[in-house]
């Protein structure tokens, strides 16, 4: 039985319980895994909340992005209705001054013509009057001149009262 190696095996192996037994190694063991799995229960608590303050960022941020979407919308609509209603006043103030550069042009055009046909009667009436005068000049002589003269004197304060 001594001479077995059967024998020593068992021996060993009571051997190794016992001394395992005595330092208490499967408490310290059982104590070591415990304290692990609690550990690692504590990590997936933290990256169970974690992923969900990610979801919530993801929510918000979507949230956000969205209603930056939204007011971009609103901001290039409201962009077009002020580039519409600018276009019209534009082109309502630039009738409006075609307007008046066309009255302006009519007036200018009417004072002109009003102008050139007064020009026109006082060049008629100095070549009317140059004309009678170098008539009367060949025509009349002195007596009947001064006959002339007189009447027209009279005449002319009569007129002009």
């Amino acid at each position: 039985m001594l001479q077995e190696p059967t024998f020593w095996v068992a021996i060993s192996f009571i051997g190794f319980i016992g001394v395992t037994l005595y330092f208490k190694l499967p408490g310290m063991i059982a104590k070591q895994l415990d304290d692990r799995s609690a550990r690692i229960a504590k990590e997936l608590e933290e990256a169970q909340g974690l992923r969900e303050d990610a979801q919530a960022l993801y929510a918000e941020y979507k949230r956000k992005a969205e209603n930056a979407v939204k007011e971009a919308e609103q901001i290039l609509a409201q962009a077009k209705t002020e580039a519409d209603e600018l276009a019209k006043e534009q082109a309502a103030a630039m009738e409006g001054a075609l307007q008046r550069r066309q009255s302006a042009a009519e007036a200018k055009i009417a004072q002109a013509e009003a102008q050139a046909v007064a020009d026109v009667r006082a060049a008629t009436v100095e070549l009317a009057v140059g004309a009678a005068r170098n008539l009367l000049a060949q025509e009349i002589k002195d007596a009947k001149a001064t006959e002339l003269i007189d009447g027209s004197v009279k005449d002319l304060s009569r007129h002009l009262n």
